[in-house]
């Protein structure tokens, strides 16, 4: 008895592979068959390593060709998993814009925007050029932070397309939805709306020629997380923590959801908020309200670099609520503390960006006004 290979490639047309819509021949699962008198070898490649998807496939192919071609056929299958690599999420450059940071938190209240409202002023004092992106769709902070609640963003022709001008403050480069509401107004979006308004803060804006943007993210890791990092090549991400184990326990879930093969987005550091207490008449003491140290140690835990701690200290929540950021108090202990934490931030940067290739990032091209690289 000999087989014949068009019979036995017609017989396995009628099956599948589970979860794959296509017979086992159009979808290029049966990759070849030989035949020898009544011995039949067929090549079989999978795309999932499931051992049980393999074992069905198989047996399949064995029952379909004894039941259909023939009996007595000597069957020999030669299965090989090919599992193609997972697609990087990575989005579109803004022309301009040489290094996008995402400032996030796994949990709320920690402080997450007070610190990118800080880091923009001290980069702006090192000499960049600087924009915020305010992502934080349903808890805009920074009109209030930068004192331009009143303020909208004008629109402006570029290349003949519409585009809105981000308000400017202190050397900053705002846009929020903020600027959208009214301030007792709550956003009562789906994630698709909200993705949706974030694509046009990011795309139909003129942000110009900006050294950083920085993202300032929602807590948790949702949508927003989501559709920042499928819209924009994220330089690196900066996790806002305080000392507490609740609050380590979300940061650590935030590095995790970056650190993913899936989104694969660099983590420069954690930054430890409200670290601990000093009182004025007391200048040499240190209360640690919240716990010592606690985003140090999660930081070598993990394996990412620590950047700094900041103390509680009234000064920056008053300076926040009446829109002029703590680190432009100049001489202060707060200033200092910013200007070493935002050195530290581009120090990862630069570091980042040289030791990955040039069409991840683009690199910064000047460091003007800044001591952060080390010579």
């Amino acid at each position: 008895m000999k087989l014949d290979r068009k019979d036995i490639l017609k017989a396995l047309e009628t099956i599948t592979i589970a979860g794959e819509g296509k017979n086992m021949v159009e979808s290029g699962a049966i990759a070849n068959v030989i035949t020898f008198g009544d011995e039949v070898v067929v090549d079989l490649v999978l795309h999932t390593p499931a051992m049980h998807i393999k074992k069905r496939a198989e047996d399949d192919i064995k029952k379909t060709i004894l039941e259909l071609v023939s009996p007595e056929a000597k069957i020999k299958i030669n299965s090989k998993v090919e599992v193609p690599d997972k697609p990087e999420i990575k989005g579109k450059s803004i022309p301009g814009i040489k290094n996008i940071i995402g400032v996030a938190s796994g949990k709320g209240g920690v402080g997450k925007s007070t610190v990118t409202a800080n880091l923009a002023v001290s980069l702006a004092k090192m000499g960049f050029s600087v924009g915020i992106l305010d992502a934080d769709i349903y808890g805009p902070s920074m009109p209030i932070m930068f004192d331009v609640e009143n303020e909208k963003p004008i629109s402006v022709t570029v290349d003949g397309k519409s585009k809105m001008k981000p308000v400017e403050s202190y050397e900053v480069k705002i846009l929020s939805i903020g600027f959208f509401t009214a301030p007792s107004q709550a956003v009562i979006w789906r994630g698709p709306m909200a993705s949706k308004a974030l694509n046009q803060m990011i795309f139909d804006a003129d942000w110009g020629e900006l050294d950083f943007m920085l993202v300032d993210l929602p807590p948790g890791t949702g949508d927003i997380h989501l559709s920042i990092v499928q819209s924009l090549p994220i330089t690196g991400v900066v996790i806002v923590s305080t000392p507490q184990a609740v609050a380590l326990a979300d940061a650590k879930k935030g590095v995790s959801m970056f650190m993913s093969e899936a989104i694969n987005v660099p983590v420069l550091g954690i930054i430890e908020n409200m670290a601990y207490f000093t009182p004025e008449e007391l200048p040499e003491n240190k209360y640690y309200i919240f716990g010592k140290e606690g985003a140090r140690n999660l930081s070598e835990d993990l394996g990412v670099p620590f950047l700094g701690e900041v103390p509680i200290v009234q000064s920056i929540r008053e300076a926040g609520d009446y829109g002029r950021p703590a680190a432009m108090q100049t001489g202060s202990v707060i200033e200092t503390v910013f200007e070493e934490i935002t050195r530290s931030v581009v120090q990862e940067v630069v570091s980042r960006n040289e030791s990955l290739p040039a069409t991840e990032a683009v690199k910064i091209t000047t460091m003007a006004g800044c001591s952060a690289v080390k010579k």
